[in-house]
């Protein structure tokens, strides 16, 4: 249990002592990571510079390096945009053509169906928030709300997609079809996302968007960045080449309104190093994870899970438990599921669970853990670019909470036969 610790420490730290004071903002997300791993490099084993090594080689990692990429292309994306007016452009258009009372509703559509297109979350999360977060301060709603709309949708379709690598790696490491693990996925996640869209859309009723009273008709040239952000993300391009294609064409769009080349660089820089405590937080929440895993955090989760499991509905739920429970830990649904994928797939062999049903489990699951937790990369990079602490949006993350009750009743209801 002590390799766990850590993880603990960062959860009491922050999410307790901000829940206590009743302000999630008073304790630094950073501050509360960098306890965490102090405790984490002090119980860990061996020399002090070879327990310091493995938080930097984890905090280094290939797909950590690439994620803050990612995070440095979209802060200077979205400066970039924002200050040659692309995303007030964007937005007049957008509530030109929506009623004020499908405005919110719209977004959580927008979300899911490029989600589902493109296959993760990140692409649609870099998408979609700028323009969320400008369409809540231009109506007077909440960006902590609008965020949340975009990060429901956003997993709805990465749970979902053929070409999401949760699903690859759900589908895989359960020896399934991607179509089976899809039929029996949608029975879950379109009954959360409908119930999600009916309290967005009661919502609007009861607290309707106050009504944008618009001035002269923007450039439609102003919206071709965030055209060629959605339909390369549609098209399935590398989020890397989305976001540098949608970068180009708003400095073509900077110098044809005069901006000098000097000038539209200084708005790229300010994207960039806004960016700064995101990547702080992304380079310490990695090494922090990589320290439970070398402490055998993990294993011992693993073990403690498995110890007591009879029946098929115990077999799911244990599934269902460990993969939520070691995304937890990692902070990457991808990771999760490979990591305890081979023992899910030998829980469920035991127990009569068909790999359709538990691929879908532990895509599902991770899902729900992946868009709840406030120092995932999805929120963490929503809220960076919407300027909000991490734990803002948690309390309207509805389709999350949707899709877990989905899950719990369909394990509530299960059958004895396969």
């Amino acid at each position: 249990m002590l390799g766990i610790s850590p993880v603990i420490v960062f959860l009491m730290l922050y999410v307790v002592v901000s829940a206590y004071v009743g302000d999630f903002y008073k304790m630094p997300f950073s501050v509360a990571l960098l306890c965490a791993s102090a405790w984490g490099v002090a119980i860990s084993k061996g020399k002090l510079v070879e327990r310091i090594e493995v938080y930097s080689k984890a905090a280094a990692h290939s797909n950590i390096i690439y994620m803050i990429w990612i995070f440095i292309l979209a802060g200077a994306f979205a400066s970039l945009a924002r200050e040659i007016g692309a995303v007030e452009a964007t937005v007049e258009l957008t509530l030109r053509l929506l009623p004020s009372s499908m405005v919110v509703p719209g977004m959580f559509v927008a979300a899911c169906f490029i989600s589902l297109a493109v296959g993760t979350s990140v692409g649609t999360v870099v998408a979609l928030t700028p323009l969320a977060v400008e369409i809540a301060e231009v109506s007077g709603g909440s960006p902590a709300f609008m965020v949340a709309v975009v990060l429901g949708g956003a997993f709805f379709g990465d749970n979902l997609s053929f070409i999401s690598d949760t699903t690859i790696a759900a589908t895989r490491s359960q020896g399934c079809d991607m179509a089976d693990k899809f039929k029996a996925n949608i029975w879950l996640a379109l009954p959360a996302a409908v119930v999600t869209l009916a309290v967005y859309m009661v919502e609007n009723v009861i607290t309707p968007v106050a009504p944008v009273h618009p001035g002269a008709t923007p450039s439609p040239w102003l919206v071709v960045p965030y055209l060629i952000v959605i339909v390369t993300a549609i098209a399935r391009l590398n989020v890397t080449l989305v976001l540098t294609g949608g970068t180009v064409a708003a400095l073509i769009i900077g110098l044809a309104q005069g901006h000098g080349v000097l000038e539209l660089c200084g708005f790229m820089g300010g994207g960039i190093e806004s960016m700064g405590g995101l990547i702080v937080i992304t380079l310490m929440s990695a090494g922090m994870l990589g320290l439970v895993k070398a402490c055998g955090g993990i294993e011992w989760l693993l073990q403690v899970m498995t110890a007591r499991v009879s029946g098929k509905r115990g077999g799911q739920a244990c599934i269902a438990l460990l993969v939520s429970l070691v995304n937890l830990c990692t902070a990457n649904n991808t990771v999760a599921i490979i990591t305890v994928g081979s023992l899910s797939r030998e829980i469920a062999r035991r127990f009569g669970i068909s790999p359709r049903k538990s691929a879908s489990l532990l895509d599902t699951c991770s899902c729900i853990v992946q868009c709840l937790i406030p120092y995932g990369a999805q929120t963490l990079l929503a809220c960076s670019l919407a300027g909000l602490s991490p734990a803002a949006p948690f309390r309207y993350l509805y389709y999350p909470w949707a899709l877990a009750a989905g899950v719990i009743v369909s394990i509530i209801v299960t059958r004895s036969r396969k």
